[in-house]
């Protein structure tokens, strides 16, 4: 469980209004359409880590943003792809159930690439699941406006969104309108949470998606599917400070070379990166220990499943 210290979102200063308003927003789509970006963006803090490698999430993060009249509770789901593994299936079964258990979904495609097969798979899953939903098209700044009303026209014809909401989470361009238009819809209610409570990913969990992060950023394509960080090791002295020792695990041999690097210099470059973004995030120094361990198969094993946050139910 996370509980630290955030920049403030653009209108947390709004004057207060007499009604109230709480719920959970699910932030869905296709692998890679910019669902971690936008959550950080929205929740004015970075809890969801952040590639261009595809699948990058893996579990379910819920974060709050609050303002003085609403809280609203974002779960970033993983990206709803075609499952290889035991891990993979209880990706996508996560992120279908996230669909019926929110009070609002913000089902996100990305404005140059339109709507694709993965595109057309999620809008089902939501049809079926009948909850009220969003289209946040990202990515704008990247799409051509004569492009845009064309692509909001084709999506109003392919379900009954409540609204549909063009934005950057890059360059947060949309956003205000988006955030105002969510913390309308949710139902009123108290708030839900502690002030202080941030995220619910448990703090050896989010100190080992910093490390992956890391490994995602710095190596090959072949890499990071196959890549997992474990924490078992996590301590604080008398001053304060953090020791962190941490497991990578890798599916073959020769990505254990590739990690490791020629004379340990691409691990020592992924702990480096890894201690400083810990220290950020925890808000004092951190020493960290990274070991790297093939474990064959392990995408299938539920008990690394479990350990690693991703709850398997087979």
């Amino acid at each position: 469980m996370i509980r630290h210290q955030r920049t403030t979102p653009p209108d947390a200063a709004a004057p207060a209004r007499a009604t109230f308003r709480s719920g959970f927003v699910a932030l869905s789509g296709r692998p890679n359409v910019g669902k971690s970006t936008l959550l950080n963006r929205l929740v004015g803090s970075k809890v969801s880590i952040v590639s261009p490698i595809a699948q990058t999430t893996r579990m379910i993060v819920r974060a709050v943003a609050r303002t003085l009249d609403s809280e609203v509770i974002y779960l970033d789901t993983p990206g709803v792809h075609k499952p290889q593994f035991r891990m993979n299936r209880e990706m996508v079964r996560l992120a279908r159930a996230a669909l019926a258990e929110v009070d609002l979904v913000g089902l996100m495609i990305e404005g140059p690439e339109g709507f694709g097969p993965g595109d057309a798979y999620v809008l089902r899953l939501l049809q079926e699941a009948r909850t009220p939903a969003y289209l946040i098209i990202n990515k704008i700044d990247a799409l051509g406006r004569k492009a845009l009303l064309p692509l909001m026209a084709e999506a109003a014809k392919r379900h009954a969104w409540d609204e549909i909401f063009p934005v950057s989470a890059l360059s947060g361009e949309g956003c205000d309108e988006l955030t105002a238009a969510i913390r309308r819809r949710i139902p009123e209610g108290g708030p839900l949470f502690p002030e202080d409570f941030l995220s619910d990913l448990p703090e050896r969990l989010a100190l080992g998606e910093l490390i992956r992060e890391q490994v995602l950023l710095r190596t090959r394509e072949e890499i990071p599917h196959s890549t997992a960080v474990m924490v078992e090791d996590l301590q604080r002295n008398a001053k304060g400070e953090v020791r962190v020792g941490a497991t990578v695990f890798v599916d073959r041999d020769s990505q254990k070379g590739i990690l490791i690097g020629r004379g340990g210099e691409m691990l020592k470059a992924i702990g480096s990166a890894a201690r400083q973004a810990m220290a950020s995030s925890l808000g004092t120094p951190v020493h960290l220990s990274l070991w790297v361990k093939v474990k064959k198969n392990w995408r299938d094993d539920p008990a690394v499943l479990r350990l690693l946050g991703i709850v398997t139910t087979e």
